[in-house]
């Protein structure tokens, strides 16, 4: 157990799943010292499942990929691509396959969808973020395929 005594403690929620079980972050001087569960946590009392447990190794493992990794169609190694580039090219992709599939009409009648892409979001957005992103991808994109893991 990393020694704790005179860290800041800040409270936080497991990045996991939709259960959002408490966390207390234990840090010292900018370095993470631990994570462990809040017993103060009306959700988790303190408790933690596996994966919650592992958050400390999750951000400091020393082989933990930092880097965007590319791996194109039919290569068969990956290439270490800059951030921005690599947004460049989700960017550049959605918006293809926006124009690919973008139905104005439909029988004469105004359709303004895309069924030719969705978005599946993580189990651990809130409402709010869910509602930003479905106005975006729905009335920026005309997307209407759109769901997240939060099923609990």
């Amino acid at each position: 157990m990393p020694h704790t005594t005179g860290a800041e403690v800040t409270r936080s929620v497991c990045p996991y799943c939709a259960v959002g079980c408490g966390q207390l972050v234990f840090h010292r001087d900018g370095q993470l010292i631990s994570i462990e569960g809040d017993p103060d946590s009306p959700i988790s009392q303190g408790d933690l499942c596996p994966k919650g447990a592992a958050t400390f190794q999750l951000l400091t493992h020393p082989q933990r990929e930092t880097r965007v990794k590319y791996r194109a169609p039919y290569a068969a190694g990956w290439q270490t691509l800059d951030l921005e580039r690599a947004m460049d090219m989700v960017a550049d992709r959605v918006w293809a396959a926006r124009e690919h599939g973008f139905e104005e009409t439909r029988d004469g009648e105004p359709l303004m969808q895309c069924a030719t892409i969705a978005h599946l979001g993580g189990a651990t957005l809130d409402i709010e973020e869910n509602y930003l992103i479905k106005k975006l991808f729905a009335a920026g994109l005309g997307m209407v395929a759109i769901s997240n893991q939060a099923r609990i």
